[in-house]
């Protein structure tokens, strides 16, 4: 995954409903601000395959330019058109799991629960949906299977967090 194209066809709302045949409506799990935009090619995603939100989609584009910047692999401007900005499927699911952590800290694992994200596969299945769309690009290298089974993704984002009862104070110390 190289970068993350910029949604040029975006719509503007303030409340989106992504409709499915055989499902319920889609709601969007955050409301957007008056005079926000979605893109359109992500909102299709959802309507052909409802299993992850829109802000699923938005994150794993955030965590490419993220990864890319960690790894100094950031396009700096027209200039460096030959430069390599790909990040591996390795690459990305770390990056995307410190972004999440950085972000959501301990409630990560909530919020890709939330979004729909349970294993590194889905990323995967994400990540390939977004280049179909043309919102990512890929090279010769890129394969689904650089996403499967990399590691535990409810491991990785709950390491560095303990919760401890003995500093809670107790009944009637308060």
């Amino acid at each position: 995954m190289r970068w993350c194209r910029p949604a040029t066809d975006r719509l503007t709302d303030t409340r989106v409903v992504v409709k499915s045949p055989d499902r319920p409506p889609h709601y969007l799990t955050t409301p957007l601000p008056r005079g926000a935009t979605v893109d359109a090619r992500i909102l299709e995603l959802i309507r052909d395959d409802p299993r992850y939100t829109y802000e699923a989609y938005e994150f794993v584009c955030e965590a490419v330019s993220f990864t890319q910047d960690r790894l100094g692999r950031a396009s700096v401007g027209e200039d460096d058109a030959d430069a390599d900005h790909h990040v591996s499927g390795g690459e990305l699911l770390r990056g995307a799991c410190e972004l999440a952590v950085r972000e959501f800290g301990m409630m990560a694992r909530v919020v890709f629960r939330q979004w729909g994200i349970h294993t590194t596969d889905d990323f995967g299945e994400m990540v390939f949906r977004l280049i179909s769309v043309d919102r990512l690009s890929k090279s010769e290298r890129d394969d689904p299977d650089d996403f499967h089974e990399v590691f535990d993704l409810d491991k990785v984002l709950s390491e560095g967090f303990e919760l401890t009862l003995g500093d809670a104070p107790r009944r009637g110390e308060r």
